[in-house]
């Protein structure tokens, strides 16, 4: 079955972009026909400066690469690579409603937190449904607040396919229910737009100041500590198989240890998981040959399969000369 997920490049991966997705897209290499793009055509809806959309574009390739994406296994591109997917937005523009786009939570969410919009951001459902349908995902993997966007791109498809005939792949949804938020530093979501996330592939001094200035109540080192309000415990869990997780449970219950202990001992969980990877991705970052041949080669499969469904739709519409 073939999966279609896509990261945008907005900066320093965090514990909530690893636990929520990354790990979840790992699986899908093993286990499906993966593809997977670097969004950054999206990024410009906030976009900031042209250096940073660069340079944050380089460091998604590099992360995802050193997480265990495999060039080999997954088609794995720059979204602009391959511009047909801009094209067929305009095509796919035609049907969607303009009181559909109104309907969306993102762009309803961010007006009403006095952001001010471009179209951009108006149109972004029909570019994400450019990106699911260009490539015929059967499977989108999205969590339970972007349903809605998934939701636009099927209504948009099976309004082309009534109107044109059955051109258009339906995509499917593949939520997981069991994906719990992952808390933030101050217990919120985690969110670069909070200010409130540990991110991994920083220095150790950086990872340690993160981790220390996670937010704990006042409870005494011999007061019994509550695991489920814990977000140090929360964030510790995400480690840990269900034994461990039991185990780690009746530390805090049993009381005798201290908030800082405990924070130390997240710490210590987080570095050393992330290690081999942390060491690939110096490997990387000094080899970036590596890195722009496989996203050349990814471009170049994912550019093929979008060019035939591109030729399908302008056939189906009618857009000259691939009327004959």
């Amino acid at each position: 079955m073939r999966v279609l997920t896509g990261l945008q490049p907005s900066g320093k991966l965090h514990l909530g972009n690893y636990f929520s997705a990354i790990r979840k897209i790992l699986e899908y290499q093993s286990n499906e026909e993966l593809f997977l793009f670097i969004a950054n055509l999206h990024a410009l809806t906030t976009f900031t400066s042209k250096e940073n959309l660069s340079q944050y574009t380089l460091d998604c390739a590099i992360d995802l690469l050193a997480l265990g994406v495999d060039p080999e296994k997954t088609t794995f591109w720059v979204q602009s690579d391959v511009p047909a997917v801009t094209e067929l937005t305009w095509y796919l523009s035609q049907s969607i409603t303009v009181s559909q786009l109104q309907l969306a939570h993102s762009f309803k969410d961010k007006v009403a937190k006095g952001f001010v919009p471009g179209a951009g951001l108006f149109t972004y459902p029909i570019l994400m449904a450019s990106d699911i349908l260009l490539y015929s995902a059967e499977k989108v993997p999205v969590g339970k607040d972007q349903k809605q966007h998934l939701e636009f791109s099927r209504d948009i498809a099976e309004r082309f396919n009534a109107q044109f005939g059955n051109v258009l792949t339906i995509p499917e949804p593949d939520i997981d229910e069991n994906t719990a938020t992952i808390p933030g530093i101050d217990g919120a979501k985690m969110s670069k737009s909070y200010n409130n996330t540990i991110d991994f592939f920083g220095t150790e001094k950086e990872l340690k100041k993160k981790v220390m200035a996670i937010l704990s109540d006042s409870k005494g080192i011999e007061d019994p500590k509550d695991p489920d309000t814990s977000i140090i415990f929360q964030i510790h869990s995400l480690f840990l198989d269900k034994e461990a997780q039991n185990q780690l449970r009746q530390k805090y219950l049993a009381g005798g240890v201290g908030y800082g202990d405990l924070k130390k001992a997240l710490l210590e969980v987080v570095f050393s998981y992330f290690e081999p990877y942390r060491k690939k991705r110096e490997e990387l970052a000094k080899n970036l040959d590596f890195v722009h041949s496989s996203l050349k080669n990814g471009k170049e499969k994912a550019s093929a399969i979008a060019e035939s469904k591109l030729n399908e739709i302008r056939k189906a519409l009618g857009i000259y000369p691939n009327l004959f």
